[in-house]
């Protein structure tokens, strides 16, 4: 658990060092701008890994529609909570009809929804826990979530800026991303060693961000943004394994097999997490409080953190025959995590106007999840570690 807390520690380091970017290095823009493409790049290499231990039983694949489903949940239940108190709380009566009042607050209440995938699934690989079927079953969800996030911000989009061809384009995209990935799996040779893989994740970057701008001059108002954690992921599935090579064996974990299992290629998969996790943090927005005090900003920052983490419980209920209750509320608790796309909708939030003292609660919020977020793994661990033994899954 050492990089767990390890992982912690640099969360908090980046968070407290976000609200100093001002008076440290001068220029605020160009300092967010640079920890934005840097996190990109992190996350892109994370998850290029991710997708190149994912497997698809195609045998399988009504299960995989019904995670589908369950991941929405988690992406829309936090959502719907969190706007609902956001309009309530920060609205007088008289604006609660009202359609920009609703607009504000599903805006800002999107910031709930995703689970970090990338930094979910490098502290669940730090706590040891990538050989289990919880990894296996939460890796599926956390991804579906931060799709159905992707999915879910435009028509939300469409409510503020109208109907644009732009948002078109995105989910023309992101289809043509997961048929890749799906006809694809594990068929492209290429090479898979760190540098290569750290080139991949700048390619990938880079492309998205020429896209952003590119459009951005065309229409600034809705400009094509691809998330790089889409691409990265459908560009690892494709990655195909050296012969005899099984990243879930035994063997493979241990650090016996070449490939990003070897003791070299975790080290640095180690270094870029930590790095990640310090970017994540100073992703974070200026926290501004307002003519609201702490003790009231904090009583709302508490709330709305129980609600979106509420939001993700239904796996409980389902996966019945699948789990033990303990593996299914170890999934529920380790899809509370947030980060670096929660962080991204904040930033959009801004972007549209949005702000006061309801972005500011958001942001907090945020930074108090990914705070706890080494408390969380600790409880997936403590619930995995108690399932009785013929319960569980190797």
């Amino acid at each position: 658990m050492r990089k767990v807390l390890l992982f912690s520690v640099l969360l908090v380091i980046g968070l407290a060092a976000s609200q100093y970017l001002e008076s440290l290095l001068g220029d605020t823009q160009l300092a967010r701008e640079s920890v934005r493409i840097l996190t990109m790049i992190m996350l892109a290499f994370i998850m290029i890994h991710v997708g190149y231990e994912f497997e698809i039983d195609r045998s399988r694949l009504g299960s995989y529609g019904f995670d589908y489903l369950v991941a929405a949940t988690a992406a829309a239940f936090p959502w719907i909570l969190c706007a609902v108190y956001f309009a309530f709380a920060f609205f007088d009566s008289s604006l609660w009809g009202s359609y920009d009042t609703w607009t504000a607050a599903l805006l800002a209440g999107r910031f709930a929804a995703p689970t970090s995938a990338g930094v979910l699934f490098s502290m669940l690989a730090a706590a040891g826990l990538s050989a289990t079927w919880f990894f296996r079953k939460v890796r599926i969800l956390a991804i579906f979530d931060d799709l159905d996030t992707v999915l879910l911000m435009i028509p939300l989009k469409m409510l503020i800026v109208g109907l644009r061809w732009q948002l078109g384009v995105i989910i023309v995209i992101m289809v043509v991303q997961l048929w890749l990935a799906w006809k694809f799996l594990h068929k492209i040779r290429i090479p898979i060693s760190w540098p290569w893989v750290m080139t991949y994740a700048v390619g990938i970057a880079f492309v998205s961000e020429v896209i952003y701008k590119a459009s951005k001059g065309i229409n600034d108002v809705v400009p094509i943004h691809i998330e790089v954690l889409l691409p990265a992921f459908v560009l690892g599935c494709m990655m195909a394994r050296p012969a005899g090579h099984d990243p879930h064996t035994d063997d493979a974990r241990e650090g016996h097999q070449e490939g990003p299992e070897s003791p070299q290629e975790q080290r640095v998969t180690t270094i870029v997490s930590a790095a990640f996790m310090v970017l994540v943090g100073l992703s974070m927005p200026l926290v501004a409080l307002g003519d609201a005090s702490w003790q009231t900003i904090g009583w709302h920052v508490v709330i709305v953190t129980a609600l979106a983490n509420l939001g993700k419980m239904f796996p409980l209920f389902v996966y019945r025959k699948e789990a033990h209750w303990k593996e299914r509320l170890a999934i529920c608790i380790g899809m509370w995590p947030r980060g670096e796309v929660g962080a991204g909708v904040l930033i959009i939030s801004l972007g549209y106007g949005i702000g006061g003292t309801m972005v500011t609660v958001a942001a907090l919020s945020l930074a108090l999840n990914i705070l706890l977020t080494g408390v969380f793994i600790i409880m997936v661990k403590r619930l995995l570690g108690s399932v009785p033994r013929i319960a569980a899954h190797a």
